[in-house]
């Protein structure tokens, strides 16, 4: 007996409000994005006028502020494109 799994994939119309679902992380994805370019213009912002009066403490800290901002708006953009990566590979395994 020849077993083939050719139609094994996740199956969403199972879950009830699997649309709701969908839609409720794409508001986050993109809550979690406005909220990283917020922050990296405030930073920079503050990164700038900091620099120009002298306070070196308060530029660093700012300067950290951008980093971690560049570092969460790669990261949530990198977790949606994870996501329908492995949706797209699941069928073909």
């Amino acid at each position: 007996m020849l077993v083939t799994f050719t139609d094994v994939g996740p199956n969403f119309g199972a879950v009830g409000g699997s649309g709701e679902l969908r839609a409720i992380v794409g508001a986050l994805l993109t809550y979690g994005l406005i909220v990283a370019v917020l922050m990296l213009v405030v930073s920079a912002t503050t990164w700038a006028i900091a620099s120009s009066s002298g306070s070196w403490h308060t530029a660093q800290k700012a300067k950290l502020g951008c980093v971690v901002a560049i570092g969460g708006a790669a990261l949530t953009g990198a977790a949606l494109t994870w996501a329908n990566w492995l949706l797209d590979i699941g069928p073909h395994l």
